[in-house]
């Protein structure tokens, strides 16, 4: 499990980089709820799945 992302960090998939940055929204146990650029809402199993944190700059 990933322990380091918490809802509202920035995150990628490796395995679907074409779906762009997407914002997390929640995580419940082992599924975490992320909205993506370009495929919209996406339900990631961490089991299967590692996310890749991205850091966005806000100025």
């Amino acid at each position: 499990m990933q322990f380091d992302l918490e809802p509202g960090d920035f995150v990628i998939n490796p395995r679907n980089k074409e779906w762009g940055t997407g914002q997390i929204q929640s995580i419940i146990k082992n599924k975490i709820t992320v909205n993506f650029q370009n495929s919209g809402k996406q339900v990631i199993d961490v089991n299967h799945i590692i996310l890749e944190k991205v850091n966005i700059n806000e100025n």
